[in-house]
């Protein structure tokens, strides 16, 4: 698990430039985002020549019948944990038609998930054809709010590093 990156959040303009200039569509799969990474994205005009669809996937059933989550993983390793996004992210790939995906699952809180602490998330990019690179960050207590815009911000920054 690592800690929050102090970095700046990524404008969600450049994650569009960047899927543009290599000929991309996007797609996410959100848990504790409810639709934020997608969201900020579609916010900006002309952003359809990109996006191509995006899964809020809150409940286990939706992971599950959605986005092709294993109930084995669900089970072993649950909702939060890095198996489950980047099956999130494979599976929003497979059945949106993306070139790129981004996932996301955590607890926004308040407060704990069972074992898992309240501004725990982890997230998943996966390419056709290419590998799956999934991530595990702790934001802290920091609220619910502030852990999804995070977690959005951290989202977008980890599309961007794949393109790179």
């Amino acid at each position: 698990m690592t800690d929050p990156a102090p970095d700046h959040a990524p404008d969600p303009a450049e994650v569009l430039d960047a899927c543009r200039a290599k000929g991309l569509l996007l797609v996410t799969a959100e848990s504790c985002t409810g639709g934020m990474v997608a969201s900020s994205l579609v916010d900006i005009a002309g952003s359809s020549d990109v996006v191509q669809g995006g899964v809020v996937a809150y409940s286990n059933a939706v992971k599950q019948s959605m986005l092709n989550v294993r109930e084995a993983t669900l089970i072993a390793h649950g909702a939060v944990s890095e198996e489950t996004a980047r099956e999130m992210a494979q599976g929003a790939l497979a059945r949106l038609g993306g070139d790129i995906a981004v996932s996301t699952t955590g607890v926004a809180g308040p407060g704990a998930s069972g074992p898992k602490p309240e501004g725990m998330v982890c997230f998943a990019v996966a390419r056709r054809g290419g590998p799956t690179v999934s991530q595990t960050v702790n934001f802290g207590a920091i609220g619910r709010m502030q852990v999804r815009e995070a977690s959005r911000d951290h989202a977008l920054k980890m599309v961007l590093d794949a393109l790179r």
